[in-house]
């Protein structure tokens, strides 16, 4: 493990990272707009989910399998780039429930939502971006010292406090966006003004997922 110095810049850089707007950023919002705190948390949570299995996949000789091989490169790429472009196209062509409130009316309640796709959808979204793993390739190992006892170790301990840390900022990401929800008047037309635009959004980063080449080949 890094010195406490080094530590705290990890910590540090990790936490501007997770602040950079990106599909799970986007994920985590657009859900907990319509389904509230929790709905907001468990999109996160699916989304740190994925990034352990990336971390795993890195520490154990995955990621440089991606990072060396073009094909095993192309083929994740190809299906996290039809994911994303699926679940944008399907934020589209989502209907509205009911018609919009009127200006006068009180903001509605989050709309139920069944948690477990709320998950699942998150942990996919990470998990088939092979650029991520290739990330906790590139940055992990530069905080570990090279006479390290045992490298696996280190990586999977910063690893894990990545991704540890990046909750706070994610919930909060779900916080802020459910109490905006909660303050609009007519949420119903803003909610799908939001599966608009984040459609839009989802389509534009599974192409231009799919136009990447492998940052190591």
């Amino acid at each position: 493990m890094p010195d406490t110095a080094h530590l705290l810049v990890f910590i540090a850089a990790g936490w501007l990272l997770n602040l950079t707007p990106g599909p799970d950023v986007l994920y985590i919002v657009n859900t907990a707009l319509k389904g509230g705190v929790r709905a907001g948390i468990v999109a996160a949570l699916g989304i740190v989910s994925g990034c352990f299995v990336h971390v795993f996949a890195a520490a154990f000789g995955v990621g440089a399998l991606l990072a060396t091989s073009t094909t095993a490169f192309t083929v994740l790429k190809w299906a996290g780039a039809a994911y994303l472009v699926w679940m944008g196209v399907k934020l589209l062509a989502a209907k509205a429930d009911a018609s919009p409130a009127s200006p006068s009316a009180p903001a509605q309640a989050p709309q139920a939502v069944r948690l477990g796709p709320i998950y699942q959808r998150g942990f996919l979204t990470n998990v088939l971006n092979p650029k991520v793993a290739l990330f906790f390739l590139a940055f992990v190992p530069q905080f570990i010292a090279h006479d390290a006892p045992n490298k696996v170790v280190a990586f999977l301990l910063l690893g894990l406090l990545f991704n540890i840390n990046s909750l706070p900022i994610n919930f909060a990401y779900a916080w802020l966006a459910a109490k905006a929800a909660q303050r609009l008047r007519a949420v119903q037309r803003a909610m799908r003004w939001m599966d608009r635009v984040a459609g839009l959004m989802f389509v534009g980063f599974g192409l231009k997922l799919a136009m990447s080449d492998n940052p190591s080949a």
